[in-house]
């Protein structure tokens, strides 16, 4: 799916890129050759997209609506950048890319976490409006090639494709690792699996420009496991590498990527003819991207509803009367471990010890909300009470140590019920 060498390869997105459209000569385009530094940097910034929203909101206390706020901030600056750019600038594209991939995030757990909109909801949503972007974008500009983009109208459909996709594969994501409760290693690994049937479907001329925009938004979910992976405790199914360090790592590797292909220009799209970059409306890439859509939503659809009554089969068999959500020990400990660390005025550790328990109950959320869903959003609610109280500006202990020993009372309350 890249060009590696000066030599020409056999087939190669490039190619078969060039082959949908006529160059523009004298333009240059403002977006990169598709090249394996490109799939490189895209990963990286996915990771660095999950794991920053977590940083920022969790660690560095700013909340869901203040992160936000700070990051649509300066995307819009930087885009701003972006558009006023002559030709590709690696720094300020990749920039946009990282902050995009942030923000994308930030609104599906905007959505989640603010509104409890169902993962299923804003999965099909986004799904729903990436759908309409590509087909508006189609029907104005004849093509959705990334080598096309020479005009500001066609980089806003662009840059609006792709905060779709990071916004649809962070509710995709979600919904895999968490409500269906695969966990962020499965979940990568089934991704990967798409990304590599995908790759061997375009091998044997599948349309080069629908690939990639396949492989594009199956990015973000892989991306976003990876970093959940390494970020997240190993008693949440993590390495445990933090979000702060996990962070650093990546963005310092984006940085390191970006300013080699500034300097040696590897991924830079040559210039071509004045003429209009249009695809041809080839019969054959409208039946493609029909079977596409319809075996994307059989297989998503009959996964999602053998995923969900095999939950609801253990749930059955987990599930008491004097236990509805069976075994809550674990919560009840994390719960217990923070209300120490509040008590004697360790407010930071807390809000740290804190992050597990979110993280622990969101993997939990298929098995224990099919087993029970009135009670299980009781101790979600409580939860995120607890989780406002303890990542305000200024937490009030009085306020945490309240909320934390509720939490507690009605955990304890749900494993003796009779």
């Amino acid at each position: 799916m890249n060009n590696l060498t000066n030599n020409p390869p056999q087939s190669t997105f490039s190619q078969d890129l060039e082959k949908m459209k006529i160059p523009q000569k004298g333009i240059l385009s403002r977006v990169p050759e598709v090249t394996i530094y490109f799939w490189i940097i895209k990963v990286l910034c996915t990771t660095v997209g999950e794991t920053a929203s977590d940083f920022l909101n969790i660690n560095l206390g700013l909340g869901l609506v203040g992160t936000s706020v700070a990051m649509c901030a300066c995307l819009l600056v930087v885009l701003f950048f972006q558009f006023r750019a002559k030709k590709y600038v690696p720094i300020i594209y990749w920039l946009a890319v990282v902050l995009i991939s942030i923000f994308g995030t930030l609104i599906t757990d905007l959505l989640t976490d603010g509104l409890g909109v169902p993962l299923e909801a804003s999965t099909a949503f986004f799904s729903v409006a990436l759908v309409c972007t590509f087909a508006l974008w189609y029907a104005r500009e004849g093509t959705l090639s990334i080598h096309s983009i020479f005009t500001r109208r066609r980089e806003s459909f662009y840059w609006l494709a792709i905060l779709f996709t990071f916004a649809l594969g962070t509710a995709a994501g979600d919904l895999m690792a968490e409500r269906l409760g695969l966990g962020y290693l499965v979940t990568g690994l089934i991704v990967c699996g798409v990304i590599v049937a995908t790759t061997i479907a375009w091998r044997f001329r599948l349309d080069a420009v629908l690939s990639f925009w396949i492989v594009y938004a199956l990015t973000r979910p892989l991306g976003a496991s990876l970093g959940d992976y390494l970020s997240q405790a190993p008693a949440n199914g993590g390495l445990g590498l933090g979000a702060s360090i996990t962070t650093a790592v990546f963005t310092l590797a984006i940085l390191a990527v970006v300013i080699f292909l500034a300097i040696t220009h590897r991924d830079f799209i040559a210039r071509g003819s004045t003429e209009a970059a249009t695809e041809r409306r080839r019969p054959a890439v409208v039946w493609q991207v029909a079977v596409v859509m319809a075996l994307l939503i059989v297989v998503t659809g009959c996964g999602y509803f053998w995923r969900r009554s095999q939950l609801h089969d253990l749930s059955v068999s987990n599930a008491s009367s004097t236990a509805p959500l069976g075994d809550l020990s674990f919560f009840r400990q994390i719960a217990g471990d923070t209300l120490g660390l509040v008590r004697t005025g360790e407010l930071s550790r807390a809000k740290s010890r804190v992050g597990d328990l979110e993280i622990a109950w969101d993997n939990a959320e298929g098995q224990l909300q099919s087993m029970n869903s009135e009670k299980w959003t009781g101790v979600d609610d409580s939860i995120d009470k607890v989780l406002r109280n303890l990542r305000a500006v200024r937490p009030d202990a009085t306020a945490c140590s309240a909320s934390l020993e509720s939490l507690i009372a009605l955990l304890n309350a749900l494993d003796h019920r009779n």
